[in-house]
C-alpha cells in the first residue's frame, strides 16, 4: 500500500458515500406525490407489457427494474433505445406501457424514439432527475428521481442518481405486487429454478423435522415439559398420548404468556396448560401453503400429522426458507 493510500480514512469515505445515497433517497421519498399514483395506475392498468428503456447506466438500472417487474407479476422486458430506432419498435403493441429512464432527461437516443412510441399509442412513464426536461415533456407522467449530488468524489459517475432510479422502480414494483394480487404461489411458479421457488413448491414432508422430535406425553408434569421444550430447539413441544396421537402443543409464547399472567403451577400435568387441538398440517401440503398458514396465524412451528392425527414431523419457518441459505436480494 502506498503512503498516499495509507493517509486516507477509507471507512469515513465509504460512509460518506452511503450517506449521500441515503440523503438522495430521502429526498426522492419526500417528493413522492400524485404523479406516483398516476404512474402506478398506468402500469397497473396495462394489458400488455411494461417496456423499460434507457441507455448507459440508466439502461443497466432499467434491465434490473424489468427483471423485478417480470418476476413479481408484471410482464416486462428491456428495450435498448438504439435498437428500438433500428427496427425493434416492431415488438411493441398499443396496449404496452413504456417506462423510460434518464437522469438528465436529455438523452438524445432515448428522446428520439419517444414520439414514435406515442404515435403507436403507448403511454409513457418517465423517471428523470429533471422535470423540465424533454423526457418529462414527452411522458404522460414523470417521476422525480433528482438528487442533490452524486456520491462519486468527482461528482461525475452516476451513483446516487442511479440508486434513486432503482429505488423508484422497486417502489413501483412493490405496489404492483399488491395491485395485481400477486401471491407466493405465483412467485413460485415464476421461479422454478430458484432456491425459494423450489422450496415453496416442495411438499412439507420433504422439509419437516422427523428425527428426535420435541415431544412429551400429555401426563408429564409441566416442569419436566419445560425442560423438554428447551432441549427441543424448535420453540415448540408437541404433546401426544402413548400411541403418538397429537393432543396439543406448548410453545415458547405459551410459557411467556403464562409467566406474564402470574406464577404457573409447575406440578400440574402439561395437558392442563397446553394449547389443545393445535393447528397442524398433513405431509402432502406444499411449503407455500404452510407459509401462508404461518403468516395468517402468526406462528413459526406447525406439527405435521397423518390421517389418524399421529405426529409424523414438525416444520419450522426456517425450514421453509432455507435456514439462512436463501438470499432475497441480489
Amino acid at each position: 500500500m502506498t503512503p498516499k493510500a495509507q493517509e486516507r480514512d477509507w471507512l469515513t469515505l465509504g460512509r460518506e458515500t452511503l450517506d449521500i445515497e441515503i440523503e438522495g433517497l430521502r429526498r426522492v421519498r419526500d417528493r413522492l406525490n400524485g404523479s406516483f399514483i398516476q404512474a402506478l395506475e398506468i402500469m397497473g392498468g396495462c394489458t400488455g407489457r411494461v417496456v423499460v428503456t434507457g441507455i448507459g447506466k440508466s439502461g443497466l438500472v432499467g434491465r434490473k427494474i424489468a427483471a423485478t417487474l417480470s418476476s413479481t407479476g408484471t410482464p416486462s422486458f428491456f428495450l435498448h433505445p438504439v435498437e428500438g430506432a433500428h427496427g425493434d419498435l416492431g415488438m411493441l403493441r398499443s396496449e404496452d406501457v413504456v417506462l423510460a429512464l434518464s437522469n438528465s432527461g436529455e438523452t438524445d437516443e432515448l428522446n428520439a424514439i419517444l414520439p414514435a412510441l406515442r404515435t403507436l399509442g403507448l403511454k409513457v412513464v418517465g423517471i428523470t432527475g429533471n422535470l423540465q426536461s424533454t423526457l418529462a415533456s414527452l411522458s404522460d407522467v414523470a417521476l422525480d428521481s433528482g438528487v442533490e449530488r452524486e456520491a462519486c468524489p468527482l461528482g461525475l459517475a452516476p451513483t446516487a442518481s442511479t440508486t434513486a432510479q432503482l429505488a423508484l422502480g422497486d417502489a413501483l414494483a412493490s405496489c404492483l405486487v399488491t395491485w395485481n394480487r400477486f401471491e407466493k404461489d405465483d412467485f413460485a411458479q415464476r421461479h422454478p429454478g430458484g432456491s425459494l421457488g423450489q422450496r415453496l413448491r416442495a411438499c412439507v414432508q420433504h422439509l419437516m423435522h422427523v428425527d428426535d422430535l420435541p415431544t412429551a406425553d400429555h401426563t408429564l408434569p409441566f416442569a419436566e415439559a419445560l425442560v423438554a421444550l428447551d432441549a427441543g430447539g424448535l420453540g415448540a413441544l408437541a404433546i401426544t398420548d402413548a400411541s403418538g396421537v397429537l393432543h396439543g402443543i406448548l410453545t415458547d409464547g405459551d410459557v411467556r404468556r403464562m409467566l406474564c399472567s402470574g406464577t404457573p403451577d409447575m406440578n400440574v400435568a402439561v395437558e392442563d396448560v397446553m394449547t389443545s387441538e393445535p393447528l397442524c398440517v398433513r405431509p402432502d401440503v406444499t411449503a407455500a401453503e404452510v407459509l401462508d398458514i404461518m403468516e395468517t396465524r402468526e406462528v413459526t412451528v406447525i406439527p405435521v400429522v397423518d390421517s389418524e392425527k399421529k405426529l409424523v414431523g414438525m416444520v419450522h419457518l426456517h425450514d421453509l426458507l432455507g435456514k439462512g441459505r436463501l438470499k432475497f436480494s441480489a
